[in-house]
């Protein structure tokens, strides 16, 4: 058994026998109370699933295993001389709730790139699709054509005791994550580079090796790629695309087809697609404007056109976060120390000052201030990656860390098949005149 495998099973092993005696004990007690609002909203901020890879605070932001962004920055490794951590280092710390060596982190590289070969048939159902078919239509197309390698799917065709279901969604993940740069790569060189693909380099890090097969070599871009992937990986089990993955692997379907059902919801506007809209808005004022150096005034006058016509701004605004993202204030970070005089990348800082006091004063918008997908754009643009369409692709890379994680604890702890129960408007008018 390999060392995190190893590790793994002893962490979640413990907990699950935990877990048993909470229910055994506990189980009557109520957690939470579901209003009518929460019910028809969406079920907005209802305590109802287990995910302890990370946690959001409205007001603190994300924590993975308890670690903040810049707690994770100083503390994971990285690569020699590198100012950025590495997303494996992440992936180890979700999957078992310690902070990795750098040993660990290299085994865990040198074990992906071992995992990262694709099968032909893959890229076969790639070139199946026309070659203006969206980035993430190609994406999940491509994960399911995986599934038929299903480590999971196999072994539970043999008849595999539920005690050993971890064990099969581990190897799956693993084997899912270690080839997503691959077929990500083949992805965008096949969309917007005329089919000259870059081969793998098998002595590279997991995001760096990316970031070469995507045709960039920049030290600074590498470094942007390890960061992009770490701060993407996962955002609590709650939004859309981890809670996809928890939902659709409860059915015990594999790790295949529980992510092509998630890269499925992060492909959505109001999720994972917001990234390509945010830069799309941006280019768009510019243009209307005609120039790349706007004054803050131009720019008010364009947010205030754009709630005029009825839209909003993207990249503005989180389901729970009350505060800046933390991510975004990583990137803004990262910008600074490389970045600075872009044109774009000012246009995001003006932003930042501009919107949330325009949202504010509208005193309808809970959260005035930027998301993750705020600044993403423009830090991509600035190397060269301005195919805006493709961005969401690189999003669900880094999500396949964070939620095949989730996945592989739900199989540990022996979680339920999730299954909530509904009710009618009858029933909700019925409701409330009684009450």
């Amino acid at each position: 058994m390999d060392p995190l495998k190893e590790k793994f099973y002893q962490k979640s092993a413990a907990l699950k026998a935990e877990l048993k005696s909470i229910v055994k004990e506990h189980g009557d007690k109520i957690v939470d109370q579901v209003t009518i609002e929460q019910l028809i909203g969406g079920m907005r901020s209802v305590k109802s699933m287990i995910w302890d890879t990370s946690s959001l605070d409205p007001e603190e932001g994300i924590r993975f295993r308890g670690y903040n962004i810049p707690q994770l920055r100083e503390l994971l490794p990285r690569v020699p001389n590198g100012k950025e951590p590495l997303p494996e280092g992440l992936f180890w710390l979700m999957m078992t709730g310690d902070l990795p060596t750098t040993d660990e982190v290299r085994w865990l590289s040198a074990e992906w790139s071992r995992r990262s070969g694709v099968a032909d048939f893959v890229f076969d159902a790639i070139k199946a699709l026309p070659k203006d078919t969206h980035p993430m239509t190609q994406f999940s197309i491509a994960i399911l054509a995986m599934q038929s390698d299903s480590i999971f799917a196999q072994r539970y065709e043999e008849g595999m005791s539920k005690n050993d279901y971890w064990d099969a969604m581990y190897e799956d993940s693993m084997n899912m994550i270690a080839s997503l740069p691959r077929i990500a790569a083949f992805i965008y060189r096949r969309s917007f580079h005329n089919d000259q693909h870059i081969a793998p380099d098998p002595n590279m890090d997991w995001g760096g090796n990316f970031a070469k097969m995507l045709g960039f070599d920049s030290p600074d871009f590498l470094a942007l790629m390890r960061l992009y992937l770490t701060i993407h990986t996962d955002h609590e089990g709650g939004n859309a695309s981890a809670h996809t993955m928890h939902l659709v692997g409860s059915t015990l379907s594999d790790a295949y087809y529980s992510f092509s059902a998630a890269m499925n919801a992060l492909a959505g506007p109001l999720h994972g697609l917001a990234n390509q809209e945010v830069i799309k808005w941006i280019f768009e004022m510019v243009e209307e404007i005609g120039t790349n150096s706007p004054t803050k005034d131009q720019i008010r006058k364009y947010i205030n056109d754009t709630l005029a016509e009825g839209k909003v701004v993207p990249g503005y605004g989180h389901a729970v976060l009350r505060q800046p993202d933390p991510r975004f204030i990583a990137q803004m970070r990262f910008a600074k120390d490389n970045i600075k005089d872009d044109p774009i990348v000012q246009i995001v800082w003006d932003l930042y000052e501009i919107v949330p006091e325009v949202l504010g004063a509208l005193g309808k918008v809970k959260n005035p201030w930027p998301n993750v997908d705020a600044h993403s754009g423009a830090l991509l643009v600035h190397y060269g990656l301005t195919e805006y369409n493709y961005y969401t692709v690189l999003f669900g890379v880094s999500r396949a860390l964070g939620v095949c994680a989730g996945l592989c604890w739900d199989r540990a702890l022996g979680l339920a098949l999730e299954r909530p129960k509904s009710i009618t408007t009858d029933w909700l008018k019925k409701f409330v005149a009684i009450n």
